[in-house]
């Protein structure tokens, strides 16, 4: 993702049509929609993957707790008929299938809409990399969209799976807890990665800024940026989760968001520190591109001090007039050079002298 690609994703085909179109306005991907279902209890633990539409049925009034996973969202068809067996609002379709949202929770009549950034680290490009994830909370179920495979859920399966844990002994709020927290986890170890960066372009700029220092200052800037526009409204987003006065946040678990609220201010308040090292690391490059220029404008001033006089002298025995008596002497030329070492020697003296140099 180049420029301002990855801050300003909505495509033009929303523009004009109504709200609550079932239409896919991102990238479009090449693999198939693949759609996963964990189902567990805190006897038994069962997965099914690559089931249909018509499958999904049995786990929607199941007392069990179903984890339904649908990777890809490009087509529209599938997120609707989704949305219409378990009755979502058409609105929440058309944020799914928008994966340009700002991360925010709406409550509505029996569930419970989440929508936010789950970031990863590229290392090739050394950039921050980010997708839609958005978690419909009903009392049986937890569906979970992404805009394509790969996702920070693989802990949390490893739990249900192990029985490690309190995961199959509670509900389907405590399993939105889960996924919510394993994204909020991700976002550390992403920071941790770019503080790695930022040591090493501190280092470089403080032992020698070159002219790249520059883009690589401005390219840390975009991904802090955007780690800033995913993170800051996930703050308000899990208090809301917090305090939230519905049946399908049982009391237990909201200190558990409660803990996520907490990550999440120190994921924030991690993020502005960075801002402001970047911002001191532009003024310190600034700062020793002037000491270089002001050394180098020194040294050349230096030199050229101490070839005035020897200049000086050089020009006046450079003239041809007849009577210039020293044109004659035998030790006129010795004498001359003798004269100006010796006012070159002086001058370096009294400029060390000075610490000038």
């Amino acid at each position: 993702m180049k420029g301002l690609g990855k801050f300003i994703r909505k495509g033009k085909g929303k523009i004009g049509i109504p709200p609550g179109t079932a239409e896919y306005s991102g990238r479009i991907h090449d693999q198939e929609v693949e759609i996963t279902v964990l189902d567990y209890d805190s006897d038994k633990v069962q997965e099914f993957k690559g089931i249909t539409i018509a499958e999904i049925e049995a786990f929607r009034e199941s007392p069990t707790v179903s984890w339904i996973n649908i990777d890809g969202i490009h087509r529209a068809d599938i997120v609707a008929d989704l949305g219409a067996m378990f009755h979502l609002h058409p609105l929440v379709i058309e944020d799914i299938l928008t994966p340009d949202q700002r991360p925010k929770m709406e409550v509505f009549d029996g569930f419970i809409y989440v929508v936010l950034k789950m970031l990863d680290y590229s290392e090739e490009h050394h950039e921050v990399v980010g997708e839609q994830v958005s978690l419909v909370l009903t009392p049986h179920t937890v569906l979970c969209f992404q805009e394509r495979r790969g996702d920070a859920f693989e802990p949390v399966r490893k739990r249900i799976r192990s029985g490690k844990g309190r995961i199959r002994n509670r509900g389907c709020d405590y399993l939105a807890y889960a996924l919510l927290d394993s994204i909020v986890d991700r976002y550390f170890q992403i920071l941790e990665r770019l503080g790695e960066d930022l040591e090493v372009m501190e280092n470089s700029i403080v032992a020698n800024p070159a002219h790249e220092t520059l883009g690589n200052i401005h390219h840390m800037r975009k991904e802090i940026l955007f780690m800033r526009k995913s993170i800051w409204p996930l703050r308000e987003l899990v208090a809301n989760l917090e305090r939230e006065e519905s049946n399908l946040v049982k009391e237990p678990t909201r200190r558990f968001f409660r803990d996520v609220y907490d990550h999440t201010i120190q994921i924030i308040d991690t993020v502005e520190t960075f801002r402001d090292m970047l911002s001191g690391l532009h003024d310190t490059y600034l700062s020793s591109l002037s000491n270089r220029m002001n050394e180098t404008m020194k040294v050349l001033t230096i030199i050229a001090t101490i070839f005035i006089p020897l200049t000086f002298v050089a020009g006046i025995y450079g003239m041809n007039f007849r009577f210039m008596p020293e044109l004659e002497w035998k030790w006129g030329y010795p004498v001359v050079w003798l004269l100006l070492i010796g006012l070159a020697v002086g001058m370096i003296l009294f400029f060390k002298k000075k610490k000038w140099i």
